[in-house]
């Protein structure tokens, strides 16, 4: 494999110094020092993601993976709670906004560095300024081939949309983007269009996570890998499909509320095992400190040990939360096949949801999908009432009606098709095969199985080159518009050369559109929440994917792991997590 070193001193000394747990199975190898208020430096968590990240660059991330990586080394003006996903500052100090709810002035924190790296003289980290923020956010207002983010300011941030019009076919504008101003050199202020309910929430996203110029400027794509921020980690190497290690930023800007600063560790080492068992098997030797989703013909022995053990799996804590995450299949809508409604329909009303669930997974997540893509009983809010929904069930009548009405009466003339996805240790390979057991016995329609990696799935999904894949959406915010985001019509190119993130199925729907952009103007929460149920229906009604479950966050955490509380999104922030090895008794 092709190692990426990502640092200037000798790979050798510095993973020695880096890795300081030994893979022992004890997790006490690594001394720890104690700091104020009971908690502790020191210590490496190891972790493991079962698909290897597609890209690391803010303005590229759009998988759960590298979002969950990146994290650890971007920051964004605002950022959420992990433990109730709250939206809370974060390298803006403060803000403000004015009585038209158009206008956000953000005070940007003092003493903010980025990482030290080659990209600077010297190879030493400098503060960032509004002027950081102005450049990303003009370059996601820019049309690029690593700009899969233009969206959340499509439409949204005044002068944006011309910027970004003016600047295709890499054309550098005469002007500027109207809604950016630098007030000074630590005050920044936005001018929206109007007002709109999730502004602050974009502010939070991967997408407007903040780099330095510097940066893009010596390594251009190969930031895909070479990340440069101002988080509580930094890149130290990169093996590729194999790990990542995050090194800890000894220049880190935060603190704790008893003063220590931060972040504790002193590193996370991020491994990349396919095979579920085999991560099992490391996590109970002691060479993981987590395991998120558990192997399927595991579940019902880990839950049986837990139900008669007081929450615990063995030595192991085991926690479990309804996660906001659905999990879909996507037809190409506009492809030669799936362009037809009626096919979509007959699909969707040919799945057994509930056998899926049980059988298939074991149970392993929250319920089956029969409404719509937002996840039930999560934003708990009566406006937005799911029941309201009109999703879809095992109905054989109206599958073969839809059939027959698509053209395909009984199965008979349907071209050949593949499904194409990722395995996430095996799972959904798993869930695939029944599938394509149903639609046989079901539909008389046969499908095959194309099993990719994840990077060349969503690659492939992002050019239209898959008329039928494996999706999923995990919420980047706690907000239904969030999964109404990923079908909004205006951000789909009318070629299928071009990419259409996040509407990858390449939905549209005048009707929806109109819906969804009336949620984003309004100006409270309730109103908002009746346009989005409304454009939630219309989506269902039209079937631009089969969606299949609702999910729940299974995670195994070492007992010694402290401050990492669960949460629905799998929002992951290190800086505050700690280790607390138990104290050997006197002999």
């Amino acid at each position: 494999m092709k190692k990426l070193l990502l640092t200037l001193a000798c790979a050798g000394v510095l993973l020695s110094s880096c890795d300081t747990t030994k893979e022992t199975g004890s997790g006490e190898s690594s001394s720890l020092t104690a700091a104020k208020g009971g908690r502790y430096y020191g210590g490496v968590f190891k972790v493991n993601e079962s698909d290897y990240i597609k890209n690391l660059f803010p303005h590229n991330i759009t998988d759960a993976i590298s979002y969950r990586v990146a994290n650890q080394v971007y920051e964004g003006l605002m950022k959420f709670n992990q433990a109730d996903l709250s939206l809370i500052k974060g390298i803006a100090e403060d803000y403000s906004v004015d009585p038209s709810k158009t206008v956000y002035t953000f005070k940007i924190r003092k003493g903010v560095l980025f990482h030290d790296n080659e990209c600077f003289p010297g190879g030493k980290g400098r503060e960032l300024t509004a002027e950081d923020v102005k450049f990303c956010f003009t370059q996601l207002c820019t049309q690029n081939i690593n700009n899969q983010g233009f969206s959340v300011f499509q439409g949204i941030l005044k002068g944006a949309d011309e910027y970004y019009k003016a600047s295709e076919g890499g054309k550098k504008p005469s002007f500027e983007v109207d809604g950016i101003k630098v007030i000074d050199p630590n005050t920044i202020q936005f001018t929206l269009t109007a007002p709109n309910s999730i502004f602050l929430y974009n502010l939070a996203r991967p997408f407007t996570y903040i780099f330095p110029k510097e940066a893009l400027e010596k390594y251009g794509l190969e930031m895909r890998t070479k990340a440069v921020g101002t988080g509580p980690f930094k890149i130290f190497s990169i093996e590729d499909d194999i790990s990542i290690i995050l090194k800890k930023n000894e220049n880190y800007w935060g603190s704790d509320e008893h003063g220590n600063k931060l972040p504790f560790l002193d590193a996370i080492k991020i491994k990349f095992i396919k095979d579920k068992k085999t991560e099992l098997l490391e996590f109970k030797k002691g060479n993981l400190d987590m395991m998120y989703r558990l192997p399927t013909d595991h579940i019902i022995e880990i839950l049986e040990e837990v139900k008669g053990n007081k929450g615990q799996f063995g030595q192991y804590d085991l926690q479990r939360t309804p996660e906001m995450a659905t999990h879909f299949l996507s037809f190409l809508n506009q492809g030669k096949i799936f362009n037809n409604k009626d096919l979509r329909k007959a699909f969707s009303f040919a799945i057994d949801r509930k056998k899926i669930l049980e059988f298939v997974l074991n149970g392993e997540g929250y319920a089956p999908a029969t409404h719509g893509i937002t996840p039930i009983d999560i934003f708990k809010n009566p406006v937005y009432d799911v029941s309201k929904i009109n999703g879809y069930d095992l109905n054989l009548d109206s599958a073969k009606y839809y059939l027959k009405k698509a053209g395909y009466p009984d199965g008979k003339g349907f071209p050949k098709i593949t499904l194409e996805l990722n395995s996430d240790g095996e799972r959904n390979a798993a869930v695939a095969e029944e599938i394509q057991k149903q639609l046989k016995e079901h539909l008389n329609i046969s499908i095959e199985l194309n099993i990719v990696p994840f990077a060349q799935l969503v690659e492939n999904m992002i050019n239209g080159k898959s008329d039928f894949f494996r999706g999923g959406w995990i919420a980047d915010y706690p907000n239904p518009e969030n999964f109404l985001w990923f079908f909004y019509g205006k951000t789909v190119p009318a070629s299928l050369e071009k990419p259409p993130y996040p509407n990858m199925m390449r939905y549209k729907s005048d009707k929806f559109d109109k819906l969804y952009e009336a949620g984003l103007k309004a100006t409270t929460q309730e109103e908002a929440f009746k346009h989005f149920l409304e454009a939630e229906n219309i989506v269902m009604q039209d079937a631009p994917i089969m969606v299949l479950w609702y999910d729940e966050g299974y995670r195994l955490m070492q007992a010694f792991v402290k401050n990492f509380p669960n949460n629905a999104m799998q929002y992951r922030d290190f800086t505050n997590v700690y280790f607390e090895y138990p104290k050997k008794a006197d002999m």
